[in-house]
């Protein structure tokens, strides 16, 4: 038995359909497949962002979300975004709030995205193989390095739909 990855493959309503290797929803084959994404907000209104491994097949080097990770065939979005932030990030206690779901197209593959945020204040021990740093920006420095080859396309163009949102919260830390 080989242990290759399976993803679920889904419908544009997110139902599931079929099922399919990583390779094969990376290949440029575009079958849609779910992935989930957390954005972590400390309280001083900073987000956390992860430095992509060199050895990444998509973005290598790139800075990214917080978490993004493949939810696996006949795992929940709830279960894959818990799955997905103990083994990048070491954390295991947080409250995720949905942020948007979309259809996240490119030449190579097409997700079905469902980003989450978090306010977090925990410790963080990445996982060395999967990211090779993460720090903590402010939103200041994040918009002046859109569109400069710093953050994976996928985070710049979700960070400006969900940063009013995100605002909100840390309006509602503040208060």
């Amino acid at each position: 038995m080989s242990n290759e990855e399976w993803f679920p493959l889904i419908d544009e309503q997110g139902k599931v359909i079929g099922k399919a290797t990583r390779r094969e929803c990376h290949n440029g084959s575009r079958l849609l497949h779910p992935v989930v994404h957390l954005h972590i907000l400390n309280p001083n209104g900073e987000l956390y962002l992860q430095k992509r491994s060199k050895d990444k097949d998509i973005q290598p080097g790139k800075w990214d979300t917080a978490v993004g990770g493949h939810v696996d065939y006949g795992e929940t979005t709830e279960e894959a975004l818990a799955r997905e932030v103990r083994e990048e990030l070491g954390v295991t206690r947080f409250t995720p709030h949905p942020a948007i779901s979309y259809i996240f197209d490119s030449d190579r593959e097409q997700e079905m995205v469902h980003a989450f945020f978090t306010v977090y204040d925990g410790e963080i021990t990445i996982d060395p193989v999967e990211i090779e740093e993460g720090r903590y920006w402010t939103f200041s420095e994040i918009r002046q390095n859109i569109g400069k080859a710093v953050f994976t396309p996928n985070f710049e163009q979700e960070f400006l739909r969900i940063e009013p949102m995100l605002l909100k919260a840390i309006g509602l830390i503040h208060d």
